[in-house]
């Protein structure tokens, strides 16, 4: 008899721990996106839980709460039913799941989880966790239960597992340190297929790196050197080195020029992209404290950004505010560009390649743009591209996709700047901005990633968005700081209204456009930054 009260009860402790398993990772769907966001990195997901004015924990904690007090109350309320009480009161724990998971559905995320093989691995091992987590309370919660002999014990029993969602954060961290031991030679390995297919095509590669620019300077250059040469470039902002791998990998057609851009949040970054993917020609774009919360320093800034003039077979192009920063035989400064005119129809400006000097004009706008082509016109023109050529396609060059790309709809100019988020890219925003007519809106979470400047610049940026007919602050991480720079630089008050969202954003602007006035959307931060 006591054989079949034990495989009852181990069947009850699984039927527990699998069910209330499956209710968590429902509740992890959030985190877990916001893991992903963080690129998988577990610190970077606790310092987002922390951050002031994060809701996660309290929302989390009143799960918790809500679920202990209703257990508590169903479990007494149904003691008269012995060993079935505990069982009974666990139906609080699904209750408030759902209820958990009702309400967080109307919290909406700009950055919508994408089910990537490794995100499917990480929900599916996070289970797993969580049901071995779960039969071990279970099963001890059993053992006491026989150790003690109370009957108010047996009623409630189960109380601890209200206390497992608060727990949640950590168990993530822990599942996702699980799963590295798979990930990390399976990247090691996809990496290095990558590298060899590379070799193997015998491609000239150019490496772009630098504060902002990157993935501008390599949509120009790509169009620019198209005619000449079947060009790979990585897409988006896939800059690390699983993403340059990605885009090689996944590339079925040849190619003669492979064009990577190259990222850095850490110290050794850059090495480690050259040292998979050695660059014949580089470019850096532009150096500012873009990234100093994880750098720590500008001086390791430009230290890591100068990593590929050594790594770069052959010469490297810098833009010229670079020119204080790097130097040597193999480096070039960009010098190729003058006379600027820049508004809201475009750019135009002189162009100097080989002694000879074209007037060009571009659709794209702002003043940084003609510098980021006179950049790309220069390695392009080592490459083998004629000036005059260079010149023709800069007047059919397409507009960058989030980067300054304007749009009109109904009447209305849209400046889609949503992947700038650095110092100089939001300046150059502004300028462009100023060169059109009508009403001037801005749309804005500010500035991230600047460590023990983020303060100082977004009160900058503040300062520097009085004149805006109307200003709307997305988030509840920086807006107070911009807000105070923009009161303390004389702005009207009147003129600012802070949202939760973009999408609150969006609909505080429905019906109040009219035709000839300008928004421009400024930063479109993921979540784990507003």
């Amino acid at each position: 008899m006591g054989i079949f009260i034990s495989v009852g009860k181990t069947i009850e402790c699984v039927l527990i721990a699998v069910i209330y398993a499956a209710l968590l990772v429902m509740v992890s769907g959030k985190p877990l996106g916001m893991m992903q966001s963080c690129a998988y990195s577990g610190k970077k997901l606790i310092r987002w839980t922390m951050r002031k004015n994060n809701m996660l924990m309290s929302r989390l904690s009143l799960l918790s709460l809500s679920s202990l007090l209703t257990y508590a109350v169903l479990s007494l309320c149904f003691s008269f039913a012995g060993q079935w009480s505990a069982i009974i009161g666990l139906a609080a724990y699904a209750i408030f799941c759902l209820l958990y998971l009702y309400a967080d559905a109307t919290h909406t995320v700009k950055s919508p989880v994408t089910l990537t093989p490794r995100l499917k691995r990480l929900y599916r091992m996070l289970w797993v966790v969580l049901v071995i987590i779960i039969y071990l309370i279970v099963t001890l919660m059993n053992f006491a239960d026989y150790l003690l002999g109370s009957a108010l014990f047996t009623s409630c029993k189960y109380f601890v597992l209200a206390f497992v969602p608060g727990l949640i954060i950590p168990i993530i961290c822990l599942t996702n340190l699980i799963c590295l031991v798979y990930e990390v030679p399976k990247n090691k390995k996809y990496i290095k297929a990558a590298r060899e297919k590379l070799a193997s095509s015998g491609a000239v590669v150019v490496g772009i790196t630098g504060s902002y620019g990157k993935t501008s300077a390599k949509c120009i250059l790509s169009q620019l050197l198209a005619d000449n040469y079947r060009v790979l470039a990585t897409p988006r902002s896939y800059n690390t080195p699983l993403g340059i791998s990605r885009a090689l990998n996944e590339c079925d057609e040849p190619f003669d020029l492979f064009i990577a851009e190259m990222g850095a949040r850490h110290v050794g970054d850059i090495a480690e992209l050259c040292a998979n993917f050695t660059p014949d020609y580089a470019l850096i774009t532009g150096i500012c404290p873009q990234h100093l919360e994880s750098f720590g320093s500008i001086e390791n800034i430009i230290s890591e950004k100068g990593k590929i003039i050594s790594a770069a077979k052959k010469l490297t192009f810098i833009a010229p505010d670079c020119a204080e920063y790097f130097s040597g035989d193999s480096v070039r400064v960009a010098e190729a560009v003058a006379n600027i005119q820049s508004d809201c129809n475009g750019t135009s400006f002189d162009l100097t390649l080989g002694g000879r000097t074209h007037r060009v004009h571009t659709a794209l706008l702002g003043e940084h743009s003609a510098l980021n082509i006179g950049l790309c016109a220069c390695l392009a023109y080592e490459l083998g591209v004629s000036a005059e050529d260079i010149a023709r396609r800069i007047s059919s060059l397409e507009y960058i996709e989030h980067r300054l790309q304007p749009i009109q709809s109904n009447g209305v100019n849209i400046i889609d700047d949503g992947y700038n988020s650095n110092i100089v890219g939001a300046e150059a925003a502004l300028k462009v901005l100023s060169t059109f007519g009508g009403r001037k809106i801005v749309v804005t979470p500010g500035l991230v990633e600047l460590g023990i400047l983020e303060e100082q610049e977004n009160k900058a940026l503040g300062a520097k968005l009085v004149g805006v007919d109307r200003i709307i602050l997305v988030g509840e991480t920086l807006v107070s700081v911009i807000f105070d720079g923009y009161k303390e630089a004389g702005g009207d008050e009147d003129r600012v209204t802070i949202v939760h969202t973009l999408v609150d954003a969006q609909e505080e602007l429905r019906g109040q456009l009219a035709k000839g006035d300008t928004v421009l959307f400024l930063n479109d931060l993921p979540d784990i930054y507003i």
